[in-house]
């Protein structure tokens, strides 16, 4: 693919087009990145970036023409958050590109659409009452896992991972070591377009050791099969994966009359719940197994009406 050296390379780079470098710079992210993540790089290039920007020269690759790709992307209907996604495998074959041809060269500039924080489904606290004693009524595993996620915070892919290995009765603890994907298959190793991966958690942060209430601890005593290689989800060495357990929930918060509920509101509400008792923001961070602190105050934090009207009285009280 290249000549002895860097030389070599360079001096063919400027004759090629821009699609070469993207194609370049993915075989190289692939045995820096998660599976899941090349996966993701490949489809942003393949789908978007390729079609549009791959026939340009390198020369070509200019800031106009940078912010009309970006325009018509946004046009097409995409979100703020996939078109950041989009312009930030950009801006890194930029970089690459930039660091491959030959003589002063200086790559377009990308700026990123604002992206707005839209307020996530929360369940109100007769919302979760309702749906947890739903779940409690006929629970079978399944039922099990997600209510144990609303007293964990777990993600879906860290909840169908879980296996009884994870869970210490006697330290009243689960240990999050692993999450599942469903992914785009490649390679065709799985034999169809996708395939479900189970691998290591979403970021350092991300593996952690969260306490059990009470009630957690009961629940997974009476649902323990004493197998410690079985799925939590299932009980058994058979997994279920995260789009089984998303139809799974929008039947159940159907027959609870509740709308608008994702697996992502489970943990959100739980992050509120915490707040609602008076969490500390660092220790909720590190159960949500967030990197810093302030993902859990600006994305995972929802104040009901009703926490602000005590604030409030709280305030009231002081006055003089």
């Amino acid at each position: 693919m290249t000549g002895k050296g860097g030389n070599g390379f360079k001096r063919r780079s400027g004759r090629q087009k821009f699609a070469f470098f993207c194609e370049e710079w993915l075989r190289l992210e692939r045995g820096r990145v998660k599976d899941s993540t090349y996966v993701k790089y490949n489809a942003i290039l393949t789908k978007h970036i390729i079609p549009k920007l791959g026939g340009c020269a390198p020369s070509g690759i200019s800031t106009p023409l940078v912010e009309r790709f970006k325009r018509g992307l946004l046009d097409e209907g995409l979100s703020a958050k996939t078109v950041r996604d989009i312009l930030a495998v950009l801006q890194s074959v930029l970089r690459h590109m930039t660091k491959q041809c030959p003589g002063p060269f200086t790559a377009a500039e990308v700026s990123y659409p604002r992206e707005l924080q839209k307020e996530a489904r929360v369940l109100s606290i007769e919302e979760q009452r309702r749906f947890a004693t739903y779940l409690r009524a006929d629970m079978d595993e399944c039922k099990f896992g997600i209510l144990l996620a609303l007293s964990t915070g777990l993600r879906i892919g860290e909840l169908c991972a879980l296996r009884w290995r994870d869970v210490s009765l006697q330290d009243r603890t689960i240990r999050v070591v692993a999450t599942m994907q469903r992914l785009q298959d490649l390679d065709g190793s799985g034999g169809g377009k996708t395939k479900v991966v189970i691998g290591s958690p979403k970021t350092d942060s991300s593996a952690r050791t969260i306490p059990l209430m009470d009630s957690a601890v009961d629940l997974c005593a009476q649902f323990d099969p004493h197998c410690p290689a079985a799925f939590l989800l299932t009980g058994t060495e058979r997994y279920m994966e995260p789009r089984q357990v998303q139809k799974r929930l929008a039947k159940y918060t159907a027959a609870c009359g509740i709308e608008g509920v994702h697996f992502h509101s489970i943990r959100h509400t739980f992050a509120t719940r915490c707040v609602e008792v008076g969490f500390e923001i660092k220790t909720l961070s590190e159960i949500l197994g967030h990197a810093n602190t302030s993902i859990t105050l600006n994305r995972y934090v929802h104040s009901s009406m009703d926490l602000k009207r005590t604030n409030m009285e709280k305030l009231a009280a002081m006055e003089l």
